[in-house]
């Protein structure tokens, strides 16, 4: 593991740009960026047209290290260019910026109470690519949407399991048990989650570390004690729904908490906007997501 991306993720000041979306978001994020289903035919036109989305994030002038200490990337951009390079090396290596991919495949049917992810086939494959391809950490997200401890527990479990197996590639997994945040009884599936969690930390083998993406929680710091844990490189939030505004508001309240976010990072950027308007817009994004997640 590169130790220096390893002490930015420990120590740096910044947040983590989710740069991420998959098959099944895809269409929605380039429609809310003005590009239009009828402007790409199949599969392989919108990637490229996402990456060109991706790749004009990236290179903008404010898409800096001063802000962003990570970036999740999908697989296809991965295996994507950017100025010659692929996108990985792009980020390390001009703008100093830590890679991750995003490896889970979607999520399977609702079943007590939770949807887990679908199976991840070829896995040992893909991560032994990321590690080619100099990618620093994965991350996964599964969903929790009701109050079920049977479901919970087996949220955790499977991010526990898959996490251990990257680990083996000596890559740094996110663990993303994610809250659904109109969930009813929400404090109890977050008292239920954490239980679980610090059950299957004291799993790991020693010097053994992972990092968590979180909804924020109905009680401010109620995740002190992962961010504290010497086990937990770092605990970051996901927006999960809430506008940029909102996700900062609860970003700010929580000690030692960054942000990972997506949508709440591109919120207002477009297809349309000159060069100026687009890279005043990300700017702006970055600073203010950078300021909640310093507090």
């Amino acid at each position: 593991m590169n130790k220096e991306q390893l002490d930015i993720m420990t120590k740096g000041k910044g947040f983590i740009a989710a740069l991420d979306q998959s098959g099944g978001s895809t269409p929605k994020a380039l429609k809310i960026y003005g590009v239009e289903e009828s402007e790409y035919n199949g599969t392989a036109e919108m990637f490229e047209k996402v990456h060109e989305m991706r790749s004009r994030i990236i290179t903008s002038e404010n898409f800096t290290k001063d802000y962003i200490i990570g970036v999740i990337l999908f697989e296809e951009t991965m295996n994507s260019k950017i100025d010659g390079k692929f996108t990985a090396d792009y980020l390390w290596d001009v703008k100093g910026i830590v890679p991750f991919l995003k490896i889970d495949k979607g999520l399977a049917e609702k079943k007590n109470g939770v949807q887990l992810m679908k199976d991840i086939p070829n896995l040992d494959e893909l991560l032994n690519e990321a590690k080619d391809k100099n990618i620093f950490g994965t991350k996964m997200r599964s969903l929790i949407l009701e109050d079920n401890d049977e479901g919970i527990k087996e949220v955790v479990e499977q991010q526990f399991k898959l996490g251990k197996q990257i680990l083996e590639h000596d890559l740094m997994p996110i663990l993303e048990p994610e809250i659904d945040i109109h969930a009813e009884h929400k404090v109890e599936i977050e008292v239920k989650m954490k239980r679980h969690i610090f059950e299957l930390l004291d799993t790991l083998e020693e010097g053994q570390k992972v990092m968590f993406k979180l909804s924020p929680p109905e009680d401010r710091n109620f995740y002190i004690e992962l961010v504290n844990d010497p086990r937990v490189v770092r605990v970051v939030f996901l927006s999960g729904g809430h506008s940029r505004e909102r996700s900062n508001e609860l970003l700010a309240e929580n000690y030692g908490v960054i942000a990972s976010f997506s949508r709440g990072f591109t919120q207002g950027l477009h297809a349309n906007q000159s060069k100026e308007e687009f890279d005043d817009m990300l700017g702006k994004s970055a600073k203010d997501i950078y300021e909640a997640s310093i507090k």
